[in-house]
């Protein structure tokens, strides 16, 4: 049976900067009412994470002008910014698997994502410095949304 909250770390690890979800999650003690998971971003994949939880927590890289700039974003309030996620290799992925889960009444109640803008995201690169400075600030901002949310479930 699945956790009430999930907490998903979204990218490529041979992409630089796309790895920044996947390192965030690698990072976070999650205990028990919580499964922590990574993800490509692949749509569908996301849908079934997200489907029958209470909250859901997504991290992933995304386009920007700010090397390293987080932002979080209410997904359950509405969609995300057009183009933010269109950097990534999965294509059909976090923007609009969430908004699919939104039409089938499967996105839960609680849908926070954080995007961590990128600086590069060319293949066998090393994450850069400005998107490794943000990854303990993302994961920390993470563990207090996670206390949040199981107090409430």
């Amino acid at each position: 049976m699945a956790s009430p909250v999930v907490v998903i770390g979204v990218g490529n690890a041979l992409r630089a900067d796309d790895a920044a979800g996947l390192e965030v999650v690698r990072r976070l003690r999650a205990g028990p009412g919580v499964d922590v998971l990574e993800q490509s971003g692949e749509a569908t994949a996301l849908l079934d994470a997200l489907r029958g939880r209470a909250a859901a927590l997504i991290v992933d890289a995304a386009a920007g002008t700010d090397p390293g700039r987080l932002h979080r974003l209410d997904a359950a309030a509405g969609p995300l910014p057009q183009g933010m996620f269109g950097v990534s290799t999965h294509g059909f992925g976090v923007a609009e698997g969430i908004e699919l889960a939104r039409a089938l009444g499967a996105l839960p109640p609680v849908c926070v994502v954080y995007a961590v803008e990128g600086e590069r995201f060319e293949t066998g690169a090393p994450i850069s410095e400005a998107v490794a400075r943000t990854l303990p600030r993302a994961a920390e901002s993470i563990t207090k949304d996670i206390a949040t949310c199981m107090k409430r479930t």
